[in-house]
């Protein structure tokens, strides 16, 4: 069976869930804006359509063209033959979205594409379908996006109906975001544990209802489609949907018959408790399930010792509150579960933290057009510490220097929105280590990432092992933080000279800010964070300076420097590096700061030898090497050996009137002043380019500007 790209769309913010289902269920997924790009066989699709719990709709593409204006949109879907699509005794209909200058309004796209298929459909059987916007056997899907058209067949139509929802309140959750909720709080793993679910303020029961079925493994499109097709689409795969069908029926009964009734609802109002209960019975699950009417202020012990709350409080429309109520709810749950772990959807931050609750991550999700903020804490009440014990000498100096660095470093830190910066460098050269500070930037959460640097071989063990404990004691008082939010590292050289290797493998992210730019950083998995401090400056003058140029940036690492680019307006960038996992780390973080398209290449290559064979000129070159490098994949690399031809090589790639900016981090580099004295200018603005927090270390980094002769 082959294999084909086609796109899951979902609603914003569970792009990332949906992409990890995908790939669990067996695809090749990569998260996009508002839903996933996947590669597959179309029985991957029907899959998704049957087994997707997060997607709203799967859109497999049957057309493809060049689309600049309405009459290139008619043109070009002319010569599609919509036969093999459509039989003439059949109805269709067409969902379009647009982009750009040349077609403006999505229902005239949707009419434009209509004429097409009806005057193809003449031309070649003299006869034509009719149109059914409200139940069609074939719904299309029109996109037009940067001159470019994509017809695809709407698989499974709207997939957040489940089929049992028929009593709803003033302000239902749909079942995808319910479903994200729970995911996000680690459900049904809860459950395997044999953990509850709790939701104090459960509306119509959207949320148990949804997690019951998930711990019963239920596929959401059972129910839905019944027995008949997803689609009339003639190129739907009938036997496969009818084989996955047969799966779905089978686990479903296994799983209902294996499940407890662990799951508890609680309302204020009596007449949404009747709804929730209906609801229930809809979907097969009601005798698991105890609803019944409370407020939650009078909080409730259900009877298993642990599991998860989840909960969808009011805000916005449904009732105009402020923080009592959340505050009531935060109050309740500490006190009566107070070991059970919580996902909550919140009205936005400033609501979340209303409920004293300590979380995990703060998410940004999209219940319809309103952004909300999904707070998952790993447990309501953390278990009480004991007072740490007074700091000694040792730790009180590294202690004051740190109190003297956050004040001296507040006022720049908030001017240019920084939120990782570095704290501490060997300041006391006996604590010898760097401390660097990372404040999440959706939950405002601190971290601290530590690495120690190897004692001289003349100083104990011993001593080393106070010393290190005094600097961590210092630090978690400075920064208020408990031990699990100090990463420590220690940076020693590894097998062959040059590599740290990995310290963990838990593929956790923080997102960060320097300035516009939200950037993906990993504390905990290697040495590196995925951003280098240090460069911050030379980044944002390159956010400055790329308005309206072609950006290229080399050895890009996870393209931090690619982001600042393209939000400096860049019309394009390319980014290469050799690793296929910096690459990856780059397409998120072009994803987090919603850039994407065909401007912003990534090319996975040896740079040295892209450069030779590449003939496209750019008008601002970002170069970092390593110092050293020696890939399987290509040949050594020295910067100190290697750099004139590096930069004679990046050097013609330049457009006339471009701007190289070089830098690396070799403690002993020297410039070959006579070689470069070929280009017409070569500046040195290392020191332009030191950020404050790294003034006592100049010695961090070199930097030049070149221009070509």
């Amino acid at each position: 069976m082959s294999e084909s790209r086609f796109f899951v769309s979902c609603a914003r913010g569970l792009e990332y869930l949906l992409a990890d289902e995908l790939i669990a269920a067996g695809a090749k997924a990569t998260a996009a804006t508002a839903g996933v790009n996947v590669r597959g066989t179309l029985r991957d699709a029907q899959h998704a359509v049957l087994w997707s719990r997060l997607a709203s709709r799967v859109l497999w593409p049957i057309a493809e063209f060049d689309c600049t204006d309405e009459a290139a949109l008619y043109s070009g879907a002319l010569e599609t033959d919509w036969t093999l699509h459509l039989y003439a005794n059949q109805t269709f209909a067409v969902d379009a979205h647009v982009s750009g200058e040349g077609i403006r309004h999505g229902g005239f796209a949707a009419l434009r594409l209509k004429d097409a298929i009806v005057d193809r459909y003449r031309q070649e059987r003299g006869e034509r379908p009719d149109v059914d916007t409200e139940s069609p056997d074939v719904r299309f899907n029109l996109v037009v996006r940067k001159g470019r058209a994509i017809v695809s067949i709407d698989l499974g139509g709207a997939l957040h109906r489940r089929g049992w929802r028929g009593e709803q309140g003033a302000a239902p959750l749909k079942e995808p975001l319910a479903a994200a909720v729970l995911l996000r709080g680690r459900w049904p793993q809860v459950h395997g544990g044999g953990g509850g679910l709790f939701d104090p303020m459960c509306g119509s029961g959207t949320l148990l209802i949804e997690g019951a079925l998930m711990a019963a493994d239920v596929a959401p499109g059972l129910r839905r489609y019944g027995d008949t097709l997803p689609t009339a689409w003639p190129g739907f795969e009938v036997a496969t949907w009818r084989e996955l069908r047969n799966e779905a029926e089978q686990r479903a009964e296994t799983g209902l018959a294996a499940l407890k009734p662990v799951f508890h609802g609680r309302d204020i109002d009596s007449g949404v408790i009747r709804n929730a209960r209906a609801n229930a019975m809809s979907a097969g699950v009601a005798e698991l399930i105890d609803f019944q009417a409370a407020d939650v202020r009078d909080g409730f012990q259900p009877p298993e010792a642990s599991g998860l709350v989840v909960c969808n409080p009011p805000y916005d429309v449904r009732l105009a509150t402020g923080s009592d109520l959340y505050q009531a709810l935060g109050d309740a749950l500490k006190r009566t579960v107070p070991a059970w772990s919580a996902s909550l959807l919140c009205g936005d931050t400033t609501l979340a933290r209303a409920t004293g609750l300590r979380g995990r991550k703060l998410y940004t999700l999209y219940n319809g057009a309103l952004e909300c903020a999904l707070l998952v804490c790993d447990r309501i009440a953390p278990e009480v510490r004991e007072e740490a014990p007074a700091l000694n000498e040792g730790a009180q100096m590294v202690a004051n220097r740190l109190r003297k660095t956050l004040k001296q470093s507040k006022a720049w830190r908030e001017r240019d929105g920084i939120s990782c910066w570095r704290a501490y460098d060997a300041d006391i050269p006996e604590y010898a280590a760097a401390i660097d500070a990372y404040t999440d930037a959706d939950t405002g959460e601190r971290w601290l990432h530590v690495q120690e640097y190897a004692a001289p071989a003349d100083i104990p063990e011993a001593l080393a092992r106070r010393r290190l404990g005094d600097l961590l004691a210092a630090a978690r008082e400075v920064f208020e933080l408990p031990r699990e939010r100090v990463v420590l590292k220690t940076r020693r050289i590894g097998k062959g000279g040059s590599k740290y290797g990995q310290f963990d493998q838990r593929g956790e992210r923080l997102v960060v800010r320097e300035g516009r730019a939200r950037v993906l950083v990993n504390l905990f998995d290697y040495l590196d964070t995925g951003l280098f401090l240090d460069h911050r400056p030379l980044r944002m003058r390159l956010n400055a300076e790329a308005r309206k140029l072609r950006f290229l940036n080399l050895f890009c690492y996870t393209g931090v420097a690619t982001v600042q680019a393209a939000l400096g307006d860049a019309t394009a960038t390319t980014s290469v590096d050799l690793s296929a996992t910096y690459l990856g780390w780059l397409a998120d973080n072009l994803r987090e700061n919603e850039v994407g398209g065909p401007g912003h290449q990534l090319v996975q290559a040896d740079v040295m030898e892209w450069l030779r064979s590449e003939r496209s000129q750019y008008d601002l070159i970002f170069c970092d090497p390593p110092t050293f490098s020696n890939s399987k994949r290509a040949q050594d690399f020295d910067v100190q050996r290697e750099h004139v031809e590096l930069l004679r090589l990046a050097m013609a790639r330049l457009a006339p009137d471009g701007v190289l900016y070089f830098s690396n981090n070799a403690r002993r580099f020297k410039l070959d002043a006579e070689a470069v004295a070929e280009f017409a200018v070569v500046e040195d603005i290392t020191a332009a380019t030191i950020p404050p927090d790294y003034a006592r270390d100049p010695r961090i980094h070199r930097a030049w500007r070149l221009r070509p002769r």
